[in-house]
């Protein structure tokens, strides 16, 4: 079975949480959960990290950005990542799990 685009994103993400010690999941779409839910939800040092993975220039939808704006007003972290910037995730998960 051929690699989509997204889902080559979604191994890179993937691999990145997992060197990172991340906890997450994957919920998975059916007519039976909520729609719009993004990709990965992540517990990274007691926080929640939502990620939408997206490629070749795709876009939230507009039930994704609304759970996205959900997300960072119950105080999560979002973000849309790509395959242009998902090289950025294991930085910024440096960045949340410095000890302060």
């Amino acid at each position: 079975m051929a690699s989509t685009p997204e889902s080559k994103v979604k191994a890179k993400i993937k691999a990145i949480l997992k060197a990172h010690g991340v906890y997450y999941a994957m919920p998975i779409g059916t007519g039976y959960g909520n729609a719009g839910v993004p990709d990965f939800l992540c517990c990274v040092d007691g926080r929640f990290l939502a990620i939408e993975a997206k490629a070749n220039g795709g876009k939230p939808t507009a039930l994704q950005e609304k759970n996205l704006r959900d997300i960072e007003s119950a105080g999560g972290i979002t973000c849309v990542l790509n395959e242009d910037n998902v090289s950025a995730l294991g930085g910024y998960l440096n960045l949340m799990t410095e000890k302060k």
